[in-house]
């Protein structure tokens, strides 16, 4: 089968490509260093042909609220215009847990932008909701940081590994069309502040959590289910110390 990713140079990309070709697909990595523009429209016709699936995992390079609104409505309107033409019978993309309960966060709004086109879009679709992934908890920890203590409200928080991502969106891809959403947690739920302190203590990191119930999330006033999962969720297998260990391992 072939299946076409674009983002495909990514994190969780990249790892995507891996797994696919590894169980005997086609995966494409497409994404402007391999001269895919979803942007432009620049070689899209080509990567497309003879593709039946098309896995969206791109992001934006601007997280300001119009930039990323313009990205996603302008890629993935040119995406699925492109897959249209060329007969793909299943769009995957992944967005985020959570993104109907923070209409107020520029980047959320954008997502559920892009969620809509691909609903109205008449392509067989599935969107993989996921929960933050392992690899961004640095960037949260610092986004937080506020005079040289990190701020974290006491909200329930289920990240997941990069891995468990690929692999569940894998198994969407390769599968029939949800027309519909999954949604994928990582195995362990904490609250968001005894996460970070436990994750500083790993890194070595010096800085104070702060337990604070008004802390923002990326600009968002965080609820007590605002990152996790409502329903029943897939859940990947990798608890986050265990891979702190085997990425710091890698090293």
């Amino acid at each position: 089968m072939k299946i076409v990713v674009i983002g495909g140079t990514g994190l969780i990309g990249s790892k995507l490509v891996t797994k696919l070709t590894e169980h005997g697909h086609e995966a494409v990595a497409a994404s402007p260093n391999t001269g895919v523009d979803t942007l432009t429209g620049e070689g899209l016709a080509e990567v497309l042909t003879g593709a039946q699936v098309v896995v969206d995992v791109s992001n934006s390079p601007s997280f300001e609220r119009a930039a990323v609104l313009k990205f996603f409505e302008t890629s993935t309107g040119n995406l699925l215009a492109a897959e249209a033409k060329a007969g793909v019978g299943h769009h995957v993309a992944v967005s985020i847990v959570g993104t109907e309960r923070m209409p107020d966060n520029g980047y959320f709004a954008a997502k559920i932008a892009q969620e809509q086109l691909i609903e109205k879009s008449g392509i067989p679709f599935s969107l993989v909701h996921s929960t933050q992934f392992f690899e961004f908890a640095r960037g949260i920890a610092d986004e937080g940081t506020v005079d040289g203590e990190v701020h974290m409200a006491p909200v329930l928080f289920q990240p997941i590994a990069g891995d468990d991502v690929a692999k569940a969106v894998g198994r969407t891809a390769v599968g029939a069309p949800l027309n519909g959403r999954v949604e994928i947690a990582g195995p362990e739920q904490f609250r968001m502040d005894e996460f970070f302190r436990q994750a500083l203590a790993a890194w070595g990191d010096p800085r104070e959590v702060v337990t604070d119930p008004h802390a923002r999330y990326f600009g968002s006033e965080l609820s007590e289910r605002s990152l996790v999962p409502i329903d029943d969720a897939t859940l990947g297998t990798i608890r986050y110390l265990d891979w702190l260990g085997s990425a710091t391992a890698g090293k």
